[in-house]
């Protein structure tokens, strides 16, 4: 078996994407109205938030080693960039809590048939909102790592991000109901 490692960058990218959207869906199923929920389901509940607190590390782990295999960062930039990433890494982890949100509001609407065209320009609305702020937050520490680093390693940067990005709004939208399809 190969190691993880001796992966092309590609195949790394869509394993860390994978793993991203489960967390993300994870999350999405962990916002689920409690209402409905049966008291067992506390116990549950912590258990899906041990297995994705599990795989949010191995993902995280993942995409280090990532970074380091095509960043290729000296000793003295790994202390320059780490820092930085991990300030993106926390905002980042933000807007995937709101995302997780909205995806369950979403789903909920197709579920419940509350998806009707108010609720879909206003989602549309907030859908609009969160991609610029998915961009801005890469502007912001690519202009960062630029200033920090070098041009090309902001690039590398940005470009890792881009591509797990893809991978993952990808396997998300493959999951995802069509607008105003009714869920069973």
């Amino acid at each position: 078996m190969k190691s993880f490692l001796a992966l092309k960058p590609t195949r790394i990218l869509a394993t860390v994407a994978l793993l991203a959207t489960v967390v993300l869906l994870a999350m999405v199923v962990l916002q689920a109205p409690r209402s409905l929920a049966a008291p067992a389901a506390a116990a549950v509940d912590d258990n899906i938030y041990n297995y994705l607190q599990l795989l949010r590390s191995d993902f995280n782990s993942a995409k280090v080693e990532i970074v380091n295999r095509i960043m290729k960062l000296s000793a003295d930039n790994a202390k320059v960039f780490w820092p930085i990433y991990r300030e993106y890494e926390s905002a980042l982890g933000e807007q995937a809590i709101m995302r997780a949100e909205f995806i369950a509001e979403f789903i909920e609407a197709h579920r419940d048939g509350t998806f009707d065209n108010p609720r879909a320009k206003d989602m549309a609305k907030r859908w609009f909102k969160a991609q610029r702020a998915r961009l801005d937050l890469l502007e912001k520490y690519h202009s960062k790592i630029e200033k920090s680093l070098s041009p090309v390693q902001a690039g590398q940067f940005l470009q890792i991000e881009h591509q797990l990005g893809i991978f993952v709004d990808m396997t998300i939208a493959a999951e995802m109901p069509l607008v105003g399809e009714k869920l069973k």
